[in-house]
């Protein structure tokens, strides 16, 4: 039987492509929340205006007035929580909007949350959830021979954003234990793809390329990075919200660990191949050294094995396919880019890497 769920920050990058895969799918209905602060994009979602398995309201997570109004006219038999200020970089510059967002806003998520399923009967109790998606950065940074993190391995965040996604974890984790509130945790690595807000590394990268930009790369380049196709993460969060044992962390990786001037040059020789320069000559004569940001975590990797063993997923993509794809996607995109790459966004990206020496203008 189609079912309805709630999903907050739906119109963000991981967000929106979980809404698309779940409505197109035909898993059931989705109530859309988000408050479309610079990476929530409207256009993410635009196949699904006509839609009635799609219904968007723009608000935010801490404003319980409204998450309660939601729960009570829907009815959602489970909370997905993507809702999240997501930019080691901007928690940097300004982490007052990440505490209240990424903490704050949980707690009041979860609240309204709690209050919904207490309401519920034994039957619809028993059927919920919620599943709050979080990040492989809580766990701190790796040494090059270190372990993968694992599901058990001891929270050590660096940076104001990891630090605010670390308490939000916290936070769910005490309410399935305090209340019952039956959560589900995944935790996941560097998601590409299509819909990637071009602040990150990987959109950033092709954008500035075909512009003729600098590509800045921080510090030496090689810090490490485990790689997850965003495809593959919506499926595993699918896969976890359908068997996951309530109150259980899953880790989400891609088993890709790539150095970020591998990911670079990787680009380069594909757009190099894909759309070449008219002079001729490689994109690989944009790439910049620029200096490293503050506490900058050397290697991430994720060990997601437990997902693996115990509820049968796999990433259906390799780096090699999934970088392909997502060439592809931006190439074939250019109106969406052009559309995303302007007002506040333009305007910080310059302030932030004018600030390490180097004017991408």
């Amino acid at each position: 039987m189609s079912k309805t769920i709630l999903v907050t920050g739906g119109a963000g990058f991981i967000g929106a492509n979980f809404v698309l895969a779940w409505v197109n799918q035909q898993l059931g209905t989705v109530i859309n929340l988000d408050k479309l602060t610079y990476a929530g994009n409207l256009a993410n979602l635009e196949s699904l205006k006509h839609s009635a398995q799609h219904v968007f309201v723009r608000g935010d997570i801490g404003d319980q007035h409204l998450v309660a109004h939601l729960l009570a006219e829907h009815k959602p038999c489970a909370v997905v929580n993507f809702a999240a200020e997501s930019h080691v970089d901007r928690s940097i510059h300004g982490p007052e909007d990440f505490i209240q967002t990424n903490v704050v806003g949980t707690f009041h998520l979860l609240e309204s949350v709690r209050a919904y399923w207490s309401t519920l009967n034994a039957a619809d109790k028993a059927d919920f959830r919620f599943l709050h998606v979080s990040t492989d950065e809580v766990y701190g940074s790796l040494t090059k021979d270190a372990p993968a993190f694992t599901e058990t391995t001891p929270y050590a965040p660096n940076s104001p954003y990891s630090a605010s996604k670390a308490a939000s974890d916290h936070l769910v984790r005490a309410y399935h234990h305090t209340y019952g509130l039956p959560t589900l945790t995944t935790n996941c690595s560097n998601n590409y793809g299509p819909y990637h807000f071009p602040e990150k590394l990987i959109p950033l990268v092709i954008h500035h390329a075909l512009a003729g930009k600098p590509l800045p790369v921080y510090g030496n380049g090689l810090q490490v990075r485990d790689w997850l196709y965003v495809e593959d993460h919506c499926a595993a969060i699918r896969r976890v919200l359908e068997a996951g044992q309530v109150g259980e962390v899953y880790n989400i990786g891609g088993w890709n660990e790539k150095t970020n001037i591998d990911i670079v040059r990787t680009l380069c020789h594909m757009l190099d191949e894909k759309q070449p320069r008219t002079d001729g000559k490689s994109y690989a004569e944009q790439i910049t050294y620029v200096a490293d940001r503050p506490g900058h975590d050397q290697r991430y990797a994720i060990d997601a094995g437990k997902l693996s063993k115990k509820l049968g997923w796999k990433p259906a993509e390799t780096f090699e396919t999934g970088i392909e794809k997502t060439v592809n996607w931006y190439l074939s995109h250019q109106d969406w880019v052009s559309n995303i790459t302007s007002g506040d966004y333009r305007n910080w990206l310059q302030t932030h890497y004018a600030e390490r020496g180097e004017e991408l203008a």
